[in-house]
């Protein structure tokens, strides 16, 4: 996860979790899975910093509920947004 340095400070995880959720919930991952939400954080790791641009890129290790429809599976929906 990459952030920009002026949210360092005394909320970093909280901006951390806040972010991978605001980015990562709702995508779809690979080919076939969808995350559904993000359950919990398991490690939040030390920064790296991008030479050039300043940003700090963090691993984090999370869990999440994920869609995985099989082959042939039909799934009832409601389209609230098309992106295309």
């Amino acid at each position: 996860m990459q952030l920009h340095p002026r949210h360092f400070g005394r909320h970093l995880r909280g901006k951390l979790v806040a972010k991978l959720m605001k980015d990562i919930e709702g995508t779809c991952s690979g080919r076939h899975e969808f995350v559904v939400a993000i359950t919990g954080i398991e490690s939040v790791d030390k920064g790296l910093i991008r030479y050039g641009t300043g940003f700090v890129t963090f691993p984090m290790k999370h869990q999440c509920v994920v869609l995985r429809p099989f082959q042939g599976e039909i799934l009832e929906a409601v389209v609230t947004m098309v992106n295309k």
